[in-house]
């Protein structure tokens, strides 16, 4: 398996452990906002980074990180992936895994194997705006209300968190989308930031005022709601 980055030291990524990153090759959605650029479109400069590398790290740094963090792009779309997360279980690391949620069966799968512990997953807007702040006009949202449920009911620890831009949220979506998950173990509001690697320009973050708003509008039905960076 080959990784478009790894970041050797985290302490935020993964909660409540010290942790490293490494981020998968290609999308299967194209986000306005996301910032991740480079991994998503398909001339992008990403790195080159093969499994055995972090393999390599990871065992050398037994008994100091803790996990293992695997973020994007989207990792389920590597058929591969498992075999590198059982690699990295036999070391005797904690897994989080990022995703969009596009891929359920495949998320049940790695559930079911053991191969994950951690599960982040993006809710991009309320369903009536998926797919336009996917990027994705083809997108099956059926798919990615299957995660949310798994997810839900599973054993997993998770969360589901979502990217808020002024050009394409409202507090009316966020409660949307919080109503959608009510119950849910953890939900963050992530405020944009443009980190000049975006795949569209001429997009902005919502004011404090707003995002106060928005995540007292998710606090109906989720709690905690959290603004992420803020207690």
């Amino acid at each position: 398996m080959i990784f478009g980055g790894f970041q050797k030291l985290t302490l935020l990524d993964y909660p409540g452990k010290v942790a490293c990153t490494v981020f998968t090759k290609g999308c299967n959605f194209r986000c306005p906002f996301c910032h991740n650029a480079n991994l998503v479109n398909p001339d992008g400069q990403e790195q080159s980074i093969p499994s055995e590398e972090v393999l390599s790290y990871l065992r050398k740094r037994k008994g100091i990180l803790e996990g293992i963090c695997v973020s994007g792009g989207e990792p389920l779309l590597h058929d591969d992936l498992p075999d590198f997360l059982q690699e990295v279980k036999t070391l005797g690391y904690a897994v989080k895994l990022d995703t969009n949620g596009s891929f359920p069966d495949k998320l049940k799968e790695l559930a079911k194997s053991g191969l994950i512990d951690y599960v982040a997953m993006d809710i991009k807007n309320s369903l009536q705006k998926y797919p336009v702040t996917a990027g994705c006009e083809t997108l099956k949202l059926d798919r990615i209300n299957e995660s949310i449920d798994f997810l839900m009911q599973s054993s997993l620890h998770y969360e589901f968190r979502t990217t808020v831009v002024e050009e394409l949220h409202t507090a009316s979506d966020i409660k949307a989308i919080a109503k959608r998950i009510a119950g849910a173990q953890k939900y963050f509001l992530q405020n944009f930031v443009d980190s000049g690697n975006i795949i569209e320009k001429n997009l902005h973050s919502v004011n404090e005022e707003t995002l106060e708003l928005m995540k007292s509008a998710a606090a109906e039905f989720v709690k905690p709601a959290k603004i992420r960076g803020k207690n």
